[in-house]
């Protein structure tokens, strides 16, 4: 048989094929980051289905180009324009979900050892899709204000990068916030240093309290901030839609790449897509998105509140789907989950070894609140924090607010 790719060696430990495991009527799952599917509208989205379907003059069901459907492009243009970031529809292309786009721009950018940077931790299906291409990693720490732009600059007077990725809102995992300052900086620094901006923003309708901050895209007009957006997180991840927004060439050069991948993102999800927020008050719906993803949240702080061990802190954040634990620097939460709190316990996170590129810091986890009940919280944060103070405490650390 022949051998595989070299990338695969880098590709076949991410975690990412953790996240949504077999069915076990047991498990409670605080890994992935899985909407509430009670949230999902059903009904609204049959009755679009049947509309476009049946009644529709767009051939749904035809071949299409790769750029998507134009009215959903201009629907997601007018939407991004409200929020203080015009866009020309024309330089939205429609992606299988942001994660496609993640794929997209890292096979644009990146032969092998190209260096980029990533915040640390930072979303896991980002590093599964960078590492693919066999990158050279700078990792960028974070606080509550966002990514070390200090250690940034320092090193970008020494090396180049190719692209920084952010999720400047609740970030994955730590629930962080970017602040303006920090995002005017970033976009000065790109445009000193030519490098550009991977922004992924799939959770700034997901803010529970405080003032919505504008997007890093929107800052700059000199063309070096790339933005993604995705419809998985508020309306439904099975529909499998996100958006890229960008200036020539890299639009071009993108919608080129998804040629080759894809050939288009199903045009039957995005004419449905787009019916559905033609026809119905999305507004209402994200209202009653955050509502529940709020008490969500504020029962799992105060589950964790109730019984995490002295010597353990938790982010508090203002929004997204993720608190952040961290514990003593001599405990390793990845053996924990493998020997004892998965198959034992039927409990899950993410440990933070998988959400750093150099994969070497392991007192972390990532803690999803969004599709687990009130009662899977009670239970599994109580197993969750009976097996952290079995490790070895040491002194209290207050927690760790969060814009």
């Amino acid at each position: 048989m022949k051998s595989f790719a070299t990338r695969t060696a880098l590709t076949s430990n991410t975690g990412v094929e953790d996240l949504i495991p077999d069915f076990d009527a047991k498990l409670i799952s605080f890994a992935g980051g899985l909407p509430d599917p009670k949230l999902f509208p059903k009904k609204e989205l049959a009755l679009s289905s049947q509309r476009v379907l049946l009644d529709g003059t767009e051939n749904p069901l035809q071949y299409h180009n790769a750029k998507g459907y134009y009215p959903l492009r201009k629907l997601i243009a007018t939407a991004l324009a409200q929020e203080g970031a015009a866009e020309d529809p024309h330089h939205i292309l429609l992606t299988q979900g942001a994660q496609q786009g993640l794929d997209l721009v890292a096979k644009l950018f990146l032969n092998p050892h190209d260096r980029i940077a990533v915040e640390a931790p930072t979303y896991v299906g980002a590093l599964a899709a960078f590492t693919a291409y066999e990158p050279t990693y700078l990792e960028l720490p974070m606080s509550p204000d966002g990514l070390d732009l200090d250690l940034l600059e320092r090193a970008l007077k020494q090396t180049t990068i190719k692209f920084l990725y952010t999720v400047p809102n609740f970030q994955n995992p730590t629930g962080f916030v970017m602040s303006l300052t920090k995002r005017q900086r970033l976009v000065q620094l790109a445009q000193n240093y030519d490098f550009y901006i991977l922004e992924d923003d799939p959770y700034k309708h997901l803010r529970y309290a405080g003032a919505d901050l504008p997007s890093i895209r929107s800052l700059d007009h000199s063309g070096h901030v790339i933005s993604l957006g995705s419809f998985s997180k508020i309306l439904a991840p099975g529909l499998r839609l996100g958006w890229l927004v960008a200036d020539d060439p890299i639009y071009t050069q993108i919608r080129l790449l998804k040629d080759g991948a894809d050939l288009e993102s199903p045009a039957l999800i995005q004419q449905i897509v787009a019916d559905y927020l033609v026809n119905n008050d999305f507004s209402a719906h994200l209202q009653q998105v955050q509502a529940d993803y709020q008490q969500r949240r504020d029962w799992m702080l105060s589950a964790l509140e109730t019984n995490l061990p002295a010597g353990w802190q938790t982010s508090q954040p203002n929004g997204g789907f993720f608190l952040w634990v961290t514990g003593p620097e001599n405990v390793d939460l990845n053996q924990l989950l493998r020997t004892e709190i998965g198959p034992q316990d039927h409990i899950l996170y993410v440990p933070s070894t998988n959400l750093y590129a150099s994969k070497n810091v392991n007192n972390g986890a990532r803690l999803s609140y969004a599709g687990a009940s009130h009662a899977q919280i009670d239970a599994g944060i109580k197993v969750l924090c009976d097996a952290f103070r079995a490790q070895k405490p040491q002194c209290g650390i207050p927690s760790v607010a969060t814009n």
